[in-house]
């Protein structure tokens, strides 16, 4: 079962050896696993866009508030 989040402030990503990329503020898709975190969003155009993190850096974004988790009803 998916899990979502909503980025509401600076949250980047790193390919490779690259410069960090954005990801926009808005709803995302969360997978988790014991090493990382998977990131899914629209990036517009019916285009979606994936990232994965470092757990660490996943549970600082948390922990800062710059991600916060969707509340189940």
């Amino acid at each position: 079962m998916p899990q979502f989040a909503t980025v509401t402030h600076d949250v980047t990503f790193t390919p490779g050896d690259g410069a960090p990329i954005p990801i926009p503020p808005g709803r995302i898709e969360v997978g988790l696993e014991p090493d990382s975190a998977t990131l899914s969003w629209d990036a517009g155009d019916g285009v979606a866009a994936v990232a994965a993190i470092p757990i660490s850096q996943f549970n600082d974004y948390l922990r800062d508030g710059k991600i916060t988790w969707e509340v189940k009803e």
